[in-house]
This record gives structure tokens, C-alpha cells and sequence, in this order.
């Protein structure tokens, strides 16, 4: 019985830990350790591509945006700056569905990124 209950402990640990990574702006920090410093199991690395992918095209985005709107009319700096937030905001809810996805059981996939993703890593 003991057993059980460590083995449960385990996959909540796992799943901590795998939340960790899905955390917006900063999980790409621990999924980077993952991908290329420790080497973790199937489901962490392709968690860890997930994060880092879905990161980066924020962070492309966020700052087009940005430098857009900085460089435009006020007319359209205004639209500019609110698409960014829209994005943001976008961002940090699929973060947290995934994370629930995650928590729930459920494949931790996003139909487009995850595919980028793991082609990124086939041409490593």
C-alpha cells in the first residue's frame, strides 16, 4: 500500500514539474535545462518543445507589435498596443489550459505549434 501512495506522490511531482515548464514567460527557462542540459523522459521533452516554441512566436510577436507601435500614428499605435494585449492575454490563458490539460490527464498538444515543434527537433 505504502507503494501506491509513493508512486502517486511521484506523478503529482511530475506533473508539478511539467506544470513548471508551462508557466507563461518564464517556463522556457526550465524547458531549455530539460532540452539540452538534462535529459528528461518523452513526455517532458516534448512538453519542453511546446513551451519553448509557444514562447518564442509570443515573444516575436509581442515585439513587432511593440516596435509597430512605437513607430506609427497615435491612430494606429492605440490598435497596435491593444492587439498586443490580446495576445498576451491569449497567450497566457492557452498557457493555463494547457496546464489544466495537463493536470486533467489529457495530451498536452496544440494542433499547429506542437507539430513546428516537434519538426524543430527532428532537424536538430
Amino acid at each position: 500500500m505504502k507503494e501506491d501512495n509513493d508512486l502517486f506522490k511521484e506523478q503529482n511531482l511530475n506533473k508539478l514539474q511539467l506544470s513548471i515548464y508551462l508557466l507563461p514567460i518564464v517556463g522556457w527557462v526550465p524547458s531549455l535545462w530539460t532540452l539540452y542540459l538534462k535529459p528528461g523522459n518523452r513526455e517532458q521533452q516534448s512538453i519542453s518543445r511546446l513551451s519553448v516554441t509557444l514562447n518564442l512566436f509570443w515573444l516575436l510577436s509581442y515585439i513587432i507589435f511593440w516596435l509597430s507601435a512605437t513607430q506609427s500614428s497615435e491612430f494606429l499605435t492605440l490598435r497596435l498596443l491593444y492587439i498586443n494585449g490580446l495576445l498576451t492575454s491569449g497567450y497566457i490563458l492557452t498557457c493555463l489550459w494547457l496546464t489544466i490539460r495537463l493536470w486533467q490527464g489529457k495530451p498536452v498538444r496544440l494542433p499547429g505549434i506542437s507539430r513546428i515543434a516537434s519538426d524543430l527537433n527532428r532537424k536538430k
